[in-house]
Order: structure tokens, then C-alpha cells, then sequence
């Protein structure tokens, strides 16, 4: 199939996820939560709308496998391979914050092909196909054009499940905070991602996260003009990591500022 055959499927599950989810009743407390790790939670809403969105790819797409933090968690890279988050956002769903989504990428071979990010509350959709460019709801999509870090917003990522790199983390935040106009962590990486795209954020950083949390967003923000790379600046692919990303000229400056925290630990 094309990459806009593949942009269709996965733009149809995404929908069908969101009305779900728009629907769904959450859960009326912890005790309804299910504990995958620290501070991390799955509930059969969750679950509910993996099984949907599995059913609408692989009825549509015969042949193509699935991996996803429910389903599937084993990466893999041979073939028609769909990387899907079906709530990313799961903790802002559950105290109804209004930050969360669908999150779909098809990849061939390990190649990004097509991706989807719907944003659930807002009721957006945004989407991309290798070569075709991403778009929200028809819009073209470009990263924003601001070069001076001191007039860019960005956007990142609290550790959370694993707190052994909060120390670095915290000097990361303090030297970006000190230098840009301001920091923001809406608490959803695919709606983060598709805000670089958007030019909404000028740069993004987290420590850690999963394949199914930024493949889609990795898509949009590379046809929109944008880079995307780990911290020692290599192009990732469908793989757990540290993700950096911006317009050209922001990402340039958030990893040398980045890659400096790192390799000055202390401070006299």
C-alpha cells in the first residue's frame, strides 16, 4: 500500500479511537486504575481502544503487525509495522485535564510512512505521509521560523516513572528556563510533538520515552521542516529514547544546551 493508503487507515482508527474515548465514562477513582509502574496507569478505556483500533488496521491492512504498550510491547521493525498509542495521556484523561490523544505511525522496514495524532478534547487531527507533508484538518503545517532562543517557547517532559535522572533534569530545565522565554508540559509527547509541528512550540525535550509515544509525531514534525533526534543529535527511528526536537535552528541550540548539562555535572 501507498503511504496515503496507509495515512487513510490510520487517520480512520484515530477517529474511531477519539469518539470512543469522547464517550467513554472514566473510571471514578483509583480504586477502577490498574498500576503498570510508578506512577503510570492503563484502565480498560485504555485497553477498550487498542482492541478498536487494532481491529479497523488489521481489518483494513491484512498482514501488518502492531505494537503497542497494551497489546504488543516487543518492538519490531521487518515489514508493515503500526505504532500505536490509543490514550497517550492516560493520567490527564483520568482527572480530566484536556490533553490527551490518539497516537498512530505506520512504518515499512523501519521507515515512517504515515502518522496520525488526534487530539481527543479539541477534536483536531493532525497528520502527515512521507513526502506528502503534514497538515491539521487540512492546514499545512510548518515548524515556526523564531531562531533566538530568548523570544522561543518550549516544550518537555517531566520524569516521572524512572526518577533517577531527575537531578539532570532539573539542571537541563534550569539552563533552558534561563535562557528562553518560557517552558510548558501539557503532559501528552504526541500532542507536544504535533505542537512543534504546528510552530505552537519552537523546540521539545524529554529524557525517556516510548516508540508508541513519539513515532507519529517524529513523522509530522519532519515534513512540517522540523528535526527530531536523541541527544547525541542521531535521527531516531521506532525505539525507546531521549527525544530532542525543533526547528532546525532551536534544535541546534536545545542540544548543544542539553549535551552541556550532561557533561557538567557539577558545579563548584
Amino acid at each position: 500500500m501507498s503511504a496515503l493508503d496507509l495515512l487513510h487507515w490510520a487517520r480512520t482508527a484515530a477517529l474511531q479511537a477519539g469518539d470512543y474515548l469522547r464517550r467513554a465514562q472514566r473510571p471514578h477513582g483509583p480504586a477502577d486504575w490498574t498500576r503498570k509502574g510508578n506512577r503510570d496507569y492503563v484502565t480498560e478505556v485504555d485497553r477498550t481502544a487498542e482492541h478498536m483500533i487494532s481491529d479497523v488496521l488489521t481489518n483494513g491492512v491484512p498482514g501488518g503487525r502492531i505494537i503497542g504498550e497494551e497489546l504488543s510491547p516487543t518492538l519490531q521493525t521487518h515489514g508493515l509495522v503500526w505504532v500505536v498509542d490509543p490514550l497517550d495521556g492516560t493520567t490527564n484523561f483520568l482527572h480530566d485535564y484536556p490533553s490527551f490523544a490518539v497516537s498512530i505511525a505506520a512504518a515499512v522496514d523501519g521507515v515512517l510512512e504515515a502518522a496520525v495524532v488526534h487530539h481527543v478534547p479539541m477534536r483536531q487531527t493532525y497528520y502527515a505521509s512521507r513526502g506528502g507533508g503534514a497538515w491539521l484538518d487540512g492546514q499545512r503545517l510548518h515548524v515556526s521560523t523564531i531562531t533566538a532562543p530568548e523570544f522561543a517557547l518550549i516544550g518537555t517532559g517531566f520524569p516521572f516513572r524512572d526518577l533517577s535522572g531527575l537531578e539532570s533534569y532539573q539542571r537541563q530545565f534550569a539552563a533552558v528556563a534561563a535562557a528562553t522565554s518560557g517552558i510548558r508540559r501539557p503532559g501528552a509527547a504526541s500532542i507536544d510533538l504535533a505542537d512543534v509541528a504546528a510552530g505552537r512550540f519552537d523546540g521539545f525535550w524529554e529524557q525517556r520515552l516510548s516508540a508508541w509515544d513519539i513515532a507519529a509525531g517524529m513523522l509530522l514534525i519532519r515534513e512540517a521542516g522540523g528535526k527530531v533526534t536523541n541527544l547525541e543529535g542521531r535521527n531516531i527511528g521506532i525505539e525507546h529514547t531521549e527525544v530532542v526536537a525543533g526547528n532546525p535552528a532551536i534544535h541546534t541550540w536545545l542540544l548543544d544546551v542539553l549535551q552541556l548539562e550532561i557533561s557538567t555535572p557539577e558545579r563548584s
